[in-house]
């Protein structure tokens, strides 16, 4: 599976982003999509991850009622709309996708595909 990020930019504090994330080749193997992001010197985290089948989704609790994922099967694509952002949501943003399983796992292990990242700067 090639994934494909995009969407990133600068922001200021409270603004809104969407980021997109398309999928291509063995999309068959699809079953969870998520997004992770890494801030300079900082450990790669979870964002936000959906279930690619029953759209069930799961969430960071640092991004709880800000940011919204979401996918659209027929183009093989996955969002995350990132409203009220801060500056610490500053970050590369990855997407991933974890094929067997449909475990919304918060775990970036758990995921095989990654995308090349997206840069995301919230300025205050």
């Amino acid at each position: 599976v090639q994934l494909q990020a995009s969407g990133g930019g600068l922001v200021q504090a409270g603004g809104s982003l969407r980021l997109s994330c398309a999928a291509s080749g063995r999309t068959f193997s699809i079953y969870v999509m998520g997004w992770f992001r890494q801030a300079p010197g900082k450990e790669r985290e979870f964002v936000a991850a959906i279930n690619w089948s029953s759209g069930s989704t799961s969430y960071a609790d640092s991004v709880k009622g800000r940011f919204t994922i979401s996918r659209d099967n027929a183009k093989n694509t996955v969002y995350l709309q990132m409203n009220s952002l801060k500056p610490e949501d500053t970050a590369v943003y990855y997407c991933a996708v974890r094929p067997g399983s449909y475990y919304l796992s918060k775990r970036s292990e758990g995921y095989e595909y990654w995308g090349q990242g997206t840069l995301v700067t919230v300025s205050s």
